[in-house]
């Protein structure tokens, strides 16, 4: 039991290390700002924008692990919750679908490292975070948008979500792949 107490004591001090918290708090920042260099690639369906925040939140899941990953994208949706023009309902389903895209490449890069494995990995978050999109927008963010049309809204634009999701989860998971070996060697040195 004391053994237990120790172990556990442990991870929550490397977890909770004060060179870890601030990287997560950096990447909160960098997720943050850049999110708002945004911009539609559907004019039929303007109201879906391309950001690249999200790759801070995966690199950031791939470099600590998944819960860090969550925690980051929470801080992030929450600071904008702060100037949202939504009502909150675009930064929940934005959660909602990131925390689906980033579980299994991040949880599989705890046990098994390489591209080898992240690069198939990243192919099927890509499937997972736009059927979570597509749910999401179904339930959340059309009904609470569109309220009585959101069911017929959702069926004329259908195809615009999937395109765009599948565009949105492939170009973060490719930036990532391109950024990560070199941002993980060089924390690798300052041993975080």
């Amino acid at each position: 039991m004391e053994q237990e107490k120790k172990s556990v004591g442990n991870v929550l001090k490397r977890r909770l290390s004060a060179k870890r918290l601030a990287l997560m708090a950096i990447f909160v920042a960098l997720s943050y700002v850049v999110s708002f260099w945004e911009f539609p690639i559907f004019p039929a369906a303007d109201f879906l924008k391309l950001d690249f925040g999200n790759v801070f939140i995966l690199l950031i899941s791939f470099l600590l692990g998944p819960i860090e990953g969550i925690v980051v994208c929470g801080l992030k949706e929450s600071l904008r919750m702060l100037t949202s023009t939504s009502g909150c309902v675009g930064e929940v389903a934005n959660m909602a679908v990131t925390t689906a895209f980033i579980l299994l490449p991040s949880i599989v890069y705890q046990f098994r490292k390489g591209l080898r494995w992240v690069i198939p990995c990243l192919v099927i978050a890509c499937f997972i975070g736009t059927g979570a999109a597509l749910l999401t927008n179904r339930f959340i963010t059309f009904p609470l948008y569109m309220k009585s049309a959101a069911a017929t809204e959702f069926k004329k634009l259908f195809w615009f979500v999937v395109g765009f999701n599948l565009i949105k989860t492939a170009s973060i998971g490719v930036l990532t792949a391109l950024l990560y070996k070199r941002l993980s060697n060089f924390l690798k040195k300052m041993k975080i």
